[in-house]
């Protein structure tokens, strides 16, 4: 966050703001589309036609009034603020001022964001803070084994999460809602981070580390072929031994990498094989004691420093990409091994047994770092009230994070941070803001039992109970620019479900069917073949329709679709601000924290929202 907003008074006042504008403006956010023409919500907020409206949306990188302007308000001026609505009929007179007035009460309008690359000189010129550190000859390209928006996301946020750690002095990271695992993978393997990466779905959990132990095999393989280039030695047998890990079906037209180790490679397959179904691989000539000398080295060897890293000389970063000619079968997950439940005791010891011995020797053999090995996917349901230490067995001080957090998870993540004096650092990036409950919503289903609503969060807004419905927080969800592209909404599929209502409503007296539509359009080949479906999914009476009947209603309502388009993307330019209400209640719950509950290990200078751009 920006240093001008350094005090919980200032945030509050920011709260303040937002809400005064939201009490205006939530309206239009919260209004239905399948309600748009059976409740004619283009002539109840609207007094300015759409083409209007869609005209100054276009011309919107204009409209960046000071927010002083309306931060202000309450300064003696004798103007009532109306933020571009009618103060008798309450509905949009000016769309100019309503555009105006949602850019300055966004978070970038308040002055409230900083930019990565402030945050990142910020965590790494500090007294106690060390050079970002690398794992050497480990430069993992993420776009070779994920699509551009994800790599860009990951990258962005594993850098941030990597220089929290190095700040705080930890080297464990619990991501979760960790997902597909890419976040956990990028951190372990490019910064030798131990993550502990927690979903709730077990499928999850497996396909996550089924993509990690192919990415171990082919991080090891190249680290050695990079050696080999750059020294021009014989490989050493543990070069052989690293390859053997890499299976025939995992490489790319058979050329991926070879060495003097393939002969030894084919005549072990059946070996391969046999340990591909129960992810070991055991130690090839050693006795117990041998193994124990090296898990011991392995321990000692972690609690090394990492070398250190000069980020600003290129010369000093390492030269070869990773993954450079992966397959797509390298990011698909396979099928799901036995469940550890299902095991016998015996075995599930023997696992454990062979997973710390191939611990140890991936330590050895690399050097202590690049082995991959330190990401560890785990099953588990989280909440605010989940003791850590039940979960991971060698929990220390770590850094939270959450990438995508969906729903309630983000407000529980930050739960957990207050909560848990072994949590250093919390980076929470949410998502899926339809997806929280909200406690004070009348609409509402109630909280789940075992643990509290997701927003409010901060007291500051539950003292108000404030709300600002689903239908708003899913307009939040949006991104304006994205749909100013024509990416993130269905205007078409909205159109049709409107019509539907009004075929609905006309025809049929109980229109408001406890079954739901579903996604009937994805199959629909017309407007005619979408109600069809539609009625047969709603269990109606076919025979009070035909199609010439549904086409008149499309044909009536066709030349209105403008309407839902101005109407939308006026809620998607009100999406920011929502966005911007929820993040700042997060940040006033940190800073509370801090003034009722002063302790040794908070750090205000630490508290913050952060986001990916």
């Amino acid at each position: 966050m920006a240093s001008s907003i350094n005090s919980l008074e200032a945030i509050q006042k920011k709260i303040d703001a937002v809400k005064l504008f939201l009490s205006v403006s939530l309206s239009i956010a919260n209004a239905h589309t399948v309600d748009f023409y059976t409740c004619d919500v283009w002539d109840q907020f609207m007094a300015v036609p759409p083409v209007e409206v869609l005209t100054e949306i276009t011309l919107n990188g204009d409209h960046k009034r000071a927010p002083e302007h309306y931060l202000n308000h309450g300064s003696g001026t004798t103007k009532k603020i109306t933020f571009g609505f009618c103060d008798d009929s309450k509905r949009l007179v000016d769309v100019a001022e309503l555009l105006e007035a949602a850019y300055a009460h966004s978070l970038p309008g308040l002055g409230v964001c900083v930019g990565r690359t402030e945050l990142l000189q910020s965590l790494r010129h500090t007294d106690n803070a060390q050079p970002l550190e690398e794992v050497p000859a480990a430069v993992v390209e993420s776009d070779e084994f994920m699509n551009s928006k994800k790599s860009h996301e990951v990258q962005a946020m594993s850098e941030v999460v990597a220089s929290l750690a190095q700040r705080c002095r930890v080297k464990q990271v619990i991501d979760v809602g960790s997902g597909k695992g890419y976040l956990c993978s990028f951190l372990s393997l490019q910064y030798g981070l131990q993550v502990y990466g927690i979903d709730s779905s077990s499928v999850n959990t497996h396909g996550a580390q089924e993509r990690n132990r192919k990415l171990k095999k082919y991080s090891r393989a190249y680290q050695r072929h990079s050696k080999a280039n750059r020294t021009p030695t014989v490989m050493p047998p543990s070069g052989q031994e690293d390859l053997e890990d890499i299976a025939p079906g995992e490489r790319e037209g058979g050329d991926m990498v070879k060495t003097s180790g393939d002969a030894e490679k084919e005549e072990g397959k059946g070996r391969r094989d046999g340990e591909a179904q129960t992810n070991t691989t055991g130690l090839t000539d050693r006795n117990e004691e041998d193994a124990m000398t090296s898990l011991t080295s392995a321990i000692l060897l972690e609690d090394n420093s990492l070398p250190e890293l000069d980020q600003s000389d290129p010369a000093s970063a390492p030269e070869d990409p990773f993954l450079s000619a992966l397959c797509v079968g390298m990011v698909e997950p396979t099928s799901p091994r036995v469940p550890p439940s299902e095991l016998s005791l015996e075995e599930r010891e023997r696992r454990k047994r062979e997973n710390l011995e191939r611990k140890a020797r991936s330590w050895v053999n690399s050097g202590g770092m690049g082995s991959g090995m330190l990401y560890s996917p785990l099953t588990s349901y989280v909440t605010a009230e989940t003791e850590l230490k039940e979960i991971i067995g060698e929990l220390e001080d770590a850094v939270m994070v959450g990438l995508h957090t969906c729903g309630d998870l983000a407000p529980s993540t930050l739960r957990m941070f207050v909560a848990k004096r072994e949590l250093l650092s919390v980076c929470s990036v949410g998502c899926c803001y339809h997806l929280l409950s909200e406690e004070f919503d009348p609409t509402r289903q109630e909280c789940p039992s075992s643990s509290v609503c997701g927003f409010p969060l901060s007291g500051y807004l539950r003292e108000q109970s404030w709300f600002c419905g689903r239908n708003a927080r899913m307009s939040a969800c949006l991104a304006l620019e994205r749909v100013a592209k024509g990416q993130g909404i269905q205007m078409e599929s909205l159109f049709y479900r409107a019509v539907l209502h009004v075929i609905l409503r006309d025809h049929y007296s109980s229109f408001k069917s406890e079954k739901r539509v579903g996604n009937v359009y994805s199959k629909a080949t017309s407007f005619v073949d979408y109600v069809w479906r539609a009625l047969r999914r709603l269990e109606l009476d076919e025979s009070k329709l035909s199609d010439s009947v549904i086409q008149g209603y499309h044909d009536t309502y066709r030349p209105r679709m403008v309407e839902m388009e101005a109407f939308n993307m006026l809620k998607v330019t009100l999406a920011p601000c929502i966005e911007g209400l929820i993040l700042l209640d997060r940040l006033c719950y940190l800073k509370e924290q801090v003034q009722e509950q002063p302790q040794p290990q908070w750090h205000t200078t630490d508290l913050g929202c952060i986001s990916l751009v």
